[in-house]
């Protein structure tokens, strides 16, 4: 939900600072903003490192002013912030001890070790106190710390910050988060200073940059509490982490937050309860969903309409168990790579004699992680033709990971779901083709369901990889030729492929601005190996197939999850599990509208006749909260004329249509897959 500025935007401006001069000054004498959203906060230097204002380089050197209102300015911001936040709760609770305060994605967090968890009064008392420092115009300064025990002995009262300085001067690594607190090189702390004394009021071990002065965070808000354990490990004390988000103006925050509460709205998980569609009961345990009979609806008319597209791809369908012998994760690495986010072994198939003695061993399965390894197994059952490449399996498959209880999150971070998961096997040859027609595919799918803001990301060949370098630079071209024939925007993400294989990550847009990634598509430079996987060439050699892991939903449940929050619950007429709901005005006109339902029920519709105590506005009303696309209505008049009232999700409605009108038009939206939500304006009879 990020405000990000268009594409087209000017370039950011460049400026020269002289030596032994500082970049602010170089930004105030070319006359750059110093106030509002466009205020220049840093400057980024040529090796694209960002730096204070206050640097002050050895020689002559040309930078980029960053402004506030850019993604990197917006960093600063939320750095600058934490750190008030951090010297706010210090003044508030004396004993509080620092955790970490990293921006994240459209916010920041700060940890803290308190002796009792903070409040709302708590929070409220704490944006007051930070809107003081902020209007005291503090100024952050950048000191380096000339050694490592100097550091200890200034930092000897936090012990989260001597843990990191202890990771650094060992070398050990740290990750993204940690790295705001002890960089890459130098140990530096940020004073902020009184702007009348210059004494120091407060300070943090930290990375930087950061804002000139506190009066450059102009407009922040506290959001949430949660517990967090530090550095993430559940082995490590749990810690107190106060989220927040700041913003380049008060116009950018009132943005945001609107977005935010939009977000609440159509949080998933909300609308599953009110809309009767799924739940996690504590007694399956956390991530574990069960479907209610209108959620079954939507998911089988979702994975029914999937699978037609599949048919008429001519991809063939496969099953397999839920469970395996620990050998097949051993030959596809699933044991070495992801064990931590496997659910424990199940030790089977011991035998034992007369006298308890082990006759023989048993062994450890595995709930499946992932369906690639057994589609492996289908795809080396039997010897097989190039002629019957490209073969293209796909399955709904169910796997199993054990997310962490606080990474779990709805049906869009779940221990148990269903993928729509697809192997496609192919001849070297064939896979430029394969990826191009592929993606279009994909693409063409989502778009079916009402998606249709697409980006994707390219990732390529990391540091440390598998196979040979002229096939990564094969699969990679070719991935790249696919995102240009589908007209994809797309970014090289340099670097971030899996030690095995480059992919394609895509990411769609939905109607309140967020981007989801959901598909990915993956050509393997490892399985083939792995699995000994062949297929007899025309030449009649044996060869390696090339093999193209493809998840389109990503996940059914996290799909289905992105969809509600997409629709805000208002699934489209083809998807909503009551597609048409009769209301009588009164009981003597309901046998008018069951014979309406029957005819409808005849071309597939799901459809109800309300024939409860309540009054019709109290049963328009119910029906309108449950989002029921088509409301039809019928009193004596319409009975006498055969014909039925249509009322509308957004209040419109209209009066008097033909019984076999009314069906045929209900019947040809649903039929269309029409996406939009039936109006008023969209019918003429």
């Amino acid at each position: 939900m990020s405000e990000q500025r268009p594409a087209s935007a000017a370039p950011a401006p460049r400026v020269v600072v002289t030596a032994g001069t500082t970049a602010g000054a170089a930004v105030r004498e070319a006359g750059l903003p110093g106030k509002g959203p466009d205020a220049v906060v840093v400057v980024r230097d040529p090796n694209g490192q960002l730096r204070d204002l206050s640097w002050s380089p050895e020689a002559d050197v040309e930078v980029e002013a960053v402004a506030a209102d850019t993604d990197d300015g917006r960093g600063v911001i939320r750095h600058s912030c934490a750190h008030v936040l951090a010297q706010a709760v210090q003044q508030q609770f004396p004993d509080a001890k620092l955790g970490i305060g990293p921006p994240v994605k459209d916010g920041f967090y700060y940890d803290f070790d308190v002796d009792k968890p903070f409040t709302p009064e708590d929070l409220q008392a704490l944006e007051k106190r930070m809107k003081q420092i902020i209007k005291g115009a503090q100024r952050f300064s950048r000191r380096v710390v000339p050694s490592v025990d100097d550091a200890k002995k200034e930092l000897a009262a936090e012990p989260y910050k001597l843990e990191l300085v202890d990771i650094k001067s060992s070398d050990n690594t740290v990750d993204t988060s940690e790295v705001m607190e002890v960089g890459a090189g130098e140990l530096t702390i940020y004073d902020n200073l009184d702007p009348r004394s210059g004494e120091q009021v407060w300070g943090d071990l930290c990375r930087g940059p950061h804002v000139p002065t506190t009066k450059h965070i102009p407009a922040f808000k506290l959001t949430r509490v949660a517990a967090a354990y530090w550095r993430g490990s559940e082995h490590n004390p749990q810690l107190q982490r106060i989220y927040g988000t700041a913003w380049e103006s008060n116009e950018a925050l009132d943005r945001h937050l609107e977005l935010l509460a939009e977000a609440e709205r159509r949080d998933h998980r909300k609308l599953g309860a009110e809309l009767d569609l799924f739940s996690f009961p504590d007694e399956i345990g956390p991530g574990l969903a069960v479907w209610h009979p209108k959620g079954g609806i939507i998911r089988r008319a979702m994975e029914d309409y999937s699978r037609r597209r599949h048919e008429e791809a001519d991809y063939e369908f496969v099953y397999t168990p839920h469970v395996t012998k620990g050998q097949l994760f051993e030959t596809s690495g699933h044991l070495q790579w992801y064990k931590d986010g496997m659910y424990p072994g199940i030790h089977m198939d011991a035998e034992h004699d007369a006298e308890g003695n082990v006759r023989k061993p048993g062994q450890d399965y595995y709930l499946k992680p992932m369906n690639c390894p057994m589609h492996m197994m289908i795809f080396k059952s039997r010897g097989r033709s190039y002629r019957e490449l490209p073969l293209r399996l796909f399955e709904f498959g169910t796997v199993y990971r054990y997310e962490k209880s606080g990474v779990v999150h709805g049906l869009t971070r779940s221990r148990g779901f269903t993928q729509d998961d697809s192997h496609i096997f192919c001849a070297p040859d064939q896979l430029a083709d394969e990826l191009t027609n592929l993606l279009q595919f994909v693409v063409g799918l989502l778009t079916d369901y009402g998606l249709t803001d697409f980006t994707a990301d390219l990732s390529t060949r990391p540091e440390k990889f598998v196979g040979e370098p002229e096939s990564w630079t094969v699969a990679e071209a070719a991935l790249e030729q696919a995102l240009k024939s589908a007209g994809l925007p797309y970014k090289i993400d340099a670097g971030a492929g899996a030690f095995y294989a480059p992919k394609i990550d895509i990411h769609v847009t939905d109607a309140i601005g967020r981007a989801w990634q959901l598909s990915t598509l993956q050509v393997d430079l490892q399985f083939g190996d792995r699995f000994d996987l062949e297929f007899q060439d025309s030449d009649g050699e044996r060869k390696r197939p090339w093999i193209i892991h493809r998840a389109l939903f990503g996940s059914i449940e996290r799909f289905f999850g992105i969809l509600t929050e997409h629709y805000a619950g208002a699934f489209p007429a083809w998807l909503a599990p009551v597609q048409v709901v009769g209301i009588p005005i009164a009981d003597e006109h309901a046998e008018h509208l069951r014979g309406v339902a029957k005819s409808l029920r005849a071309k597939g519709i799901r459809v109800e006749v309300d024939t409860g105590d309540d009054r019709m506005q109290k049963k328009i009303r119910n029906h309108t909260t449950q989002k029921v696309p088509f409301m039809l209505l019928a009193g004596g008049k319409d009975v006498e004329a055969g014909a039925v009232s249509f009322r509308f999700r957004d209040g419109t409605q209209v009066n008097g249509v033909p019984v076999d009108r009314a069906v045929a038009a209900i019947d040809e939206w649903i039929t269309r897959r029409e996406n939009a939500s039936p109006s008023a304006d969209a019918f003429t009879f």
